[in-house]
């Protein structure tokens, strides 16, 4: 077996395909459409769509950039990148972002796993016609031993896809990406078609600028961009270790953020536009009663994907082939993330000393076992959710206090300079990173963790969204960390 670590991206577009397939995953067609919809007004959506946008550049971008730099710099995972560039005084930091990812990875292969089970049930299977027999088919799957199989299937095939590195990571994102990208364009096409669809974009698309009064919105709006562009969890670091010299940060960054964003957006009008055309405009529902049939997903995002999507072609001319396209691209988007996520910890046990084959052996069978009780439980999967989700947040403070550590000037003097064609990095991204992310990071953690204290069990560490929930488990998490810091820094390369 080669060593895998000192392997390099074959060409700039093999690059940017894999590092997109880091960031199109389910979180664009799966979560982002609920959110909007969780946080659009009656008159529309927009505000919170231009919140988005914002963090893009204040928040994702800016931390993919670091990421880049970083990884190129060392040539190492997170745990032996933030040694190194904090001389091993943070490194249970780079630590505790690899956790979080990771943790995400244990219930993420799960809802991959979902994928793969309705992509095949609409080949052998009719749709169904009402949300009795939908969520028949989501009961019977749920009360299966089918979400324990399909879980492991997708940690199995995903761990063949990076069982080479590099070479395996490419070859495998040159096929996902594009056709994840035609599947989405083809879906596009016949949801426009649909009358009464651009109902869906129109509202989607129109702002109601009070909103942007509530602080509710930004923090969602963070949140979810953190969740689309997997900004700051350190994955982007990963295969930037892979990065060739020549191959610019800036402009992958620009790229990377602003391709990902497309994509949610095309998804939020395939599945808007598709909702009103179907229950608004042949139904007969009101607005506001589409709009919470969006909303209302089901424990763990489930309905609208799993329950409402397969009636909703049921209705539609041609809606059988549409429905596997759906849920094969969903499937696709979920593997394009799930390899990068498995890459992240596969990564920092090579810096261990481990080869490859027996790296991704522990990964995947820590991954599949820690997984289990989401598989089984959908309670705990929204809690994990929850928890972990929020963490990305405490993820992206830490990565920009290690930035800052490492030096914000040595990044543009130094790490920006090797490919002319490169955009330069603005001094702006300097004080976003020395001051808004931090701030912002801090206020919203805050928030949500205020928000977590007013549930009626906010005492309960059990409860699927509390304040002690989060907190014992950060704590428990970090408090390990940095008791092992020294010992991390002797065992890492």
């Amino acid at each position: 077996m080669t060593n895998t670590a000192n392997q390099r991206f074959s060409s700039k577009l093999a690059f940017l395909l894999s590092v997109l397939g880091i960031a199109i995953g389910t979180g664009n067609i799966w979560r982002f459409p609920r959110i909007v919809a969780q946080n659009g007004s009656s008159e529309g959506a927009g505000a919170f769509i231009f919140a988005w946008i914002i963090f893009l550049f204040m928040w994702s971008i800016p931390l993919i950039i670091g990421e880049y730099a970083l990884g190129r710099k060392f040539r190492l995972g997170l745990v032996g990148a933030f040694k190194h560039a904090t001389e091993g005084k943070l490194t249970w930091m780079g630590a505790f972002m690899a956790f979080v990812a990771t943790a995400i990875t244990f219930f993420y292969s799960v809802i991959v796993g979902w994928c793969i089970y309705y992509f095949v049930y609409m080949i052998i299977a009719p749709l169904p016609i009402n949300t009795e027999s939908a969520t028949m088919i989501w009961d019977n799957y749920q009360n299966s031993v089918w979400p324990l199989v399909t879980h492991a299937i997708a940690l199995v095939v995903g761990c063949l896809a990076i069982w080479k590195g590099v070479s395996s990571i490419e070859k495998i994102n040159k096929f996902l990406i594009p056709s994840l990208l035609i599947i989405i364009l083809g879906c596009l096409v016949r949801a426009l078609t649909l009358e009464g669809a651009t109902d869906g974009i129109i509202y989607l698309f129109t702002p109601n600028w009070s909103q942007l009064g509530s602080p509710k919105i930004w923090i969602e709006a963070l949140t979810q961009n953190a969740w689309d562009t997997g900004a700051g969890w350190g994955m982007f670091l990963t295969y930037a270790a892979y990065m060739n010299k020549k191959q610019g940060i800036v402009k992958n960054a620009f790229f990377t953020g602003i391709g990902n964003n497309t994509i949610s957006l095309l998804s939020a009008m395939i599945i808007f536009g598709t909702v009103f055309a179907i229950l608004s405009h042949e139904g007969g529902m009101s607005r506001t009663e589409v709009l919470n049939i969006v909303k209302t997903s089901g424990p763990a995002s489930t309905g609208l994907t799993f329950i409402w999507m397969p009636q909703l072609f049921a209705k539609m001319f041609g809606g059988p082939v549409l429905a596997v396209l759906f849920f094969i691209g969903l499937t696709f988007a979920g593997f394009s993330s799930l390899i990068a996520q498995l890459e992240l910890p596969t990564r920092i046990v090579i810096d261990f000393g481990v080869t490859r084959p027996k790296a991704l052996f522990i990964v995947g069978a820590i991954s599949y076992v820690l997984g289990i009780p989401s598989a089984i439980n959908l309670d705990i999967l929204t809690n994990q959710d929850f928890v972990w989700g929020v963490a990305l947040l405490v993820s992206g403070v830490f990565f920009a206090i290690v930035l800052i550590i490492y030096g914000l000037d040595t990044i543009r003097n130094e790490e920006n300079q090797f490919n002319n064609a490169d955009w330069s990095i603005n001094v702006f991204w300097k004080y976003i990173l020395k001051i808004f992310i931090p701030v912002a990071g801090i206020i919203l953690i805050i928030w949500f963790l205020a928000d977590a204290a007013q549930v009626d069990q906010w005492y309960d560490p059990l409860e699927s969204y509390s304040l002690m929930t989060c907190i014992v488990q950060w704590v428990f998490i970090i408090s390990a960390l940095v008791l092992l810091n020294k010992k991390i820094n002797k065992k890492v390369a």
